[in-house]
């Protein structure tokens, strides 16, 4: 049977799969996300950065815009390539193909480090004590964790659409865990945060938007997914078959999404 980091690493692989769709499809950030990060972690101009999973580049522009030096360290090569043609204009900014966990560190420690939407790939066995090392004394992490979330008065889509799944993958572990919850019922890191005992808590914040979707820009999201990425590939062109159907048939063949970002500040305990 497949180990829990075994699973981890082969489903993190899949985003180098597809670089240029993943840089087409995935929603960005809310712009607020960026400014409440300087203004929480209270980030001095030109602070040096390291960002964990850098994707394509989505989060690092923005950063990179307002001065700071970043180190960008992506595992995939097709999306570390990406993100370099994008960031290319600013020399401030270096990104690393490499993996997080093995990645030899220069000796300058950062002021700050970053993950958006990339931090739980990262060993959960190293992910705070790696950090709290390459971090300067009193250091920040700044976790950004998405999820998609069904609010009151949502698309009742989510909840039609399970049945497509339950045909084609019911024993997959989204697919038990049925529609997606309310936005208030998703924890934040704060728990986890102080049990890792490297870092205290400075603050959290919470962004909720929506997004619509035609079915074509949809199944475009869906096949960024390493949930759906590591379908066989029969069903998954089935359930994406379902799935497209099911669109294309409402009286507006469109569905807004909700997703749900939150930003969690903390600052590195003093030795």
């Amino acid at each position: 049977m497949e180990s829990t980091d075994d699973s981890r690493r082969r489903l993190r692989r899949t985003f180098e799969e597809l670089p240029e769709a993943y840089e087409r499809a995935r929603p960005l950030y809310p712009p607020q996300i960026f400014d409440d990060l300087v203004n929480l972690a209270a980030l001095p101009e030109r602070a040096r950065l390291l960002e964990i999973g850098t994707g394509t580049g989505q989060a690092t522009l923005p950063l990179a815009k307002r001065g700071f030096d970043i180190v960008g360290i992506e595992l995939g090569e097709g999306l570390a390539a990406r993100a370099r043609h994008k960031l290319d204009e600013f020399p401030h900014v270096k990104i690393v193909d490499a993996d997080f966990e093995t990645w030899q560190a220069p000796s300058e420690r950062f002021d700050a480090i970053v993950a958006f939407t990339a931090f739980h790939w990262i060993d959960p066995e190293i992910r705070y004590r790696k950090s709290a090392e390459l971090l300067k004394s009193a250091g920040v992490l700044a976790v950004v964790a998405t999820k998609h979330v069904l609010p009151a008065g949502g698309d009742r889509f989510w909840v039609d659409v399970q049945e497509d799944y339950e045909a084609v993958v019911p024993d997959e572990e989204s697919t038990r865990a049925g529609a997606p919850g309310p936005p208030e019922a998703i924890e934040d890191l704060s728990s986890e945060i102080s049990a890792s005992g490297q870092f205290r808590n400075v603050a959290a914040r919470r962004y909720v938007w929506d997004v619509t979707y035609t079915a074509d820009e949809y199944i475009a999201v869906l096949d960024t997914y390493s949930g759906h990425r590591s379908l066989d590939p029969a069903k998954r062109r089935r359930l994406y078959e379902l799935v497209h159907n099911r669109i294309e048939s409402r009286p507006e063949p469109k569905v807004t999404k909700t997703y749900l970002a939150i930003l969690s500040i903390a600052r590195k305990l003093l030795s």
